[in-house]
C-alpha cells in the first residue's frame, strides 16, 4: 500500500503569519512652495473680505471731508485769498451766507403773505436758503476737522461766540419766517423726562408702601402665632 499523504495545513493562496510583510506606503507629500502658496491665498482672501469695511470711511467722515475740502477752497478763492491761520468767526459767518445760494429751504419774507406759514398753499417768489439745521450740523464737522487738521482748539475759529449767536439768529428767523418752532422738540423731550421721573417716584412711593404693608401683614401673623 502507498504511504499516506500529509494533508496542507493551510492553503496557498494564505500568506506566511512568519514571511515579512511589505511596509505600508508613505503619506502623500506637499512641497513647501505649494504650502506657502496655499497658505498666501487663504491669507489674501481673508485680507479681502474684511477689508472693505474696515478700509471704508463712515458717511459722516466722508461728509467731514467734503466740507472741509470745500471750506478750504473758499478760503482760497476769497479776495483777498485768507489763510487757515488768519480765519475768524466773521469768516466764518461770511462762508455760512455764501453757502445760501445752494440752498433748498424756503425762508419767507416779512411781506410776505405766506409769512410764518409752515404748509403754504402756492409758490411765492421768497429765496431759498440752508435751513438752520444743516449749518449747525455744518459747523459741527468743521469745528471737529479744523482741530483734527492740527488747529488749536482755543484758536478755533468755528467754535466762537459768534458763530454761536449767528446760528441762534438763524434758527429764530427761520422758525418764524417758516413757522416751525424749533424748540417743540426740546419740551417734548423735556416732558416725557419730567413723566418718566413722576412715574419713577411714583412707582418707588408704592414699592415702599407695599413694602410696608407686608412688614404689617409680617407681624399680624406673627402676633397671631
Amino acid at each position: 500500500m502507498d504511504p499516506p499523504v500529509a494533508e496542507p495545513s493551510g492553503s496557498a493562496d494564505e500568506p506566511d503569519p512568519s514571511s515579512p510583510q511589505p511596509p505600508p506606503p508613505p503619506p502623500p507629500t506637499v512641497s513647501p512652495s505649494a504650502a506657502a502658496a496655499a497658505a498666501a491665498a487663504a491669507a489674501a482672501a481673508t485680507t479681502s473680505s474684511s477689508s472693505p469695511s474696515s478700509s471704508q470711511p463712515s458717511r459722516y467722515e466722508s461728509q467731514k471731508r467734503r466740507d472741509w475740502n470745500t471750506f478750504l477752497q473758499y478760503l482760497r478763492n476769497h479776495k483777498p485769498p485768507l489763510t487757515l491761520s488768519r480765519c475768524s468767526g466773521a469768516h466764518v459767518i461770511e462762508f455760512l451766507k455764501y453757502l445760501d445760494q445752494f440752498g433748498k429751504t424756503k425762508v419767507h419774507a416779512q411781506d410776505c403773505p405766506y409769512f410764518g406759514h409752515p404748509n403754504p398753499p402756492a409758490p411765492c417768489p421768497c429765496p431759498l436758503r440752508q435751513a438752520w439745521g444743516s449749518l449747525d450740523a455744518l459747523i459741527g464737522r468743521l469745528r471737529a476737522a479744523y482741530e483734527e487738521s492740527g488747529g488749536r482748539p482755543d484758536s478755533n475759529p468755528f467754535a466762537t461766540s459768534v458763530v454761536r449767536i449767528y446760528l441762534r439768529e438763524v434758527r429764530e428767523s427761520q422758525a418764524k419766517a417758516r413757522g416751525i418752532p424749533y424748540e417743540k422738540k426740546k419740551r417734548k423731550r423735556q416732558t416725557g423726562m419730567a413723566s418718566t421721573s413722576s412715574s419713577s417716584s411714583a412707582s418707588a412711593s408704592s414699592s415702599k408702601a407695599s413694602d410696608k404693608a407686608g412688614e404689617g401683614g409680617s407681624g399680624i401673623a406673627g402676633g397671631g402665632e
